[in-house]
């Protein structure tokens, strides 16, 4: 996994969480992190990819994950929510990246940015989900 890429996603979880939260347009949003970021230091077609793709599917992504949570999406937590979103968008549409990087990264992110012990209902919620998404490759 590289640094570039968990970037990217560090990034866009950020991103779609001031998208949520204040409702802002999509291109100010990528314009404002592509200018506060230093060139170079994070995957920046894999950012945009992420930050245009969950709003672009986002009914698709609240029904993937709804059977699945304890409560309504809008329920869950802001920050929660956005990881939730980005990592059904990328199980979802971003085959190529193995369902446990996925996973393992939401995780992350969840430490970081989430609630104390919010990495573990990420956790939970994402491994349910790949398990419905990725069957053939939990088979592997």
């Amino acid at each position: 996994m590289s640094k570039k890429r968990s970037q990217a996603r560090h990034n866009a979880v950020q991103a779609i969480y001031q998208w949520q939260v204040a409702g802002q347009d999509i291109k100010d949003i990528r314009n404002q992190f592509v200018a506060d970021r230093k060139p170079g230091s994070f995957e920046l077609a894999y950012f945009e990819a992420l930050l245009h793709g969950v709003p672009a599917h986002l009914d698709e992504l609240d029904e993937l994950l709804g059977p699945y949570l304890d409560r309504s999406i809008e329920s869950v937590d802001p920050v929660e929510r956005a990881i939730l979103r980005l990592g059904a968008f990328e199980l979802r549409y971003q085959l190529e990246v193995p369902y446990k990087v996925i996973i393992n990264e939401s995780i992350e992110l969840s430490k970081v940015f989430g609630a104390e012990q919010g990495h573990k209902y990420v956790n939970g919620v994402l491994d349910k989900l790949a398990r419905q998404l990725r069957s053939g490759e939990l088979k592997k």
